[in-house]
């Protein structure tokens, strides 16, 4: 028996009408390639997006755009020195080293302060246990120490917030960059 939870009418509405929308996109783009051909145009991303009246995002973003696209190309015989499939794989492969550095940067971070904490939490176990038996020299080291940890924990807690901001950074650049590739090709493709 099926457990999971039907979609709220409205969510399930809108869901059958993005689908909708992305297929008469995916039409307007099979139609355009198919006039570019009949017109023995040049197809490029620029062209097609124009044609097709769909952002050229779209034509990155769908796969099934995406592969349309990329097959009339080579149909067309218009190979490039770098094709269009090979940027997407080199793209996609900086970003994935990208975020695998921050992901682990921010790992390491939180191990660290996990390490941290629980070396907080041995001192304190060690001060209530001890407490009757020390002097208030070995008191004061301890609390030294124990802020010292403290603030070794609030440095790496803000080390980590500004890794998440940093990965944000990253990703936020490569959308740049992929919107500034897109718009040279075209430049290229007009000329």
């Amino acid at each position: 028996m099926n457990t999971a939870p039907l979609p709220e009418p409205r969510t399930a509405a809108a869901l059958v009408a993005r689908r909708r929308k992305t297929e008469a996109a995916l039409e307007r783009v099979r139609q355009a390639i198919a006039r570019l051909r009949r017109e023995k145009a040049q197809v490029s991303v620029a062209a097609v997006a124009r044609r097709a009246d769909v952002s050229r995002t779209f034509l990155y973003d769908n796969v099934e755009a995406r592969a349309a696209v990329v097959a009339a190309m080579a149909q067309a015989g218009e190979r490039r020195s770098r094709t269009f499939a090979e940027q997407d794989g080199e793209r996609e492969a900086t970003w994935r080293e990208r975020a695998r550095n921050a992901e682990d940067a921010l790992k390491a971070a939180h191990t660290e302060i996990l390490t941290q904490r629980t070396r907080i939490g041995e001192l304190i176990g060690q001060i209530s246990d001890l407490q009757a038996e020390w002097t208030e020299e070995t008191i004061h080291r301890i609390t030294t120490e124990n802020t010292t940890l403290k603030q070794r924990v609030r440095q790496l807690t803000t080390d980590n917030r500004t890794l998440d901001e940093r990965l944000t950074a990253v990703r936020s650049n490569l959308r740049f960059q992929d919107r500034r590739i897109a718009d040279l090709e075209a430049q290229i493709a007009g000329t």
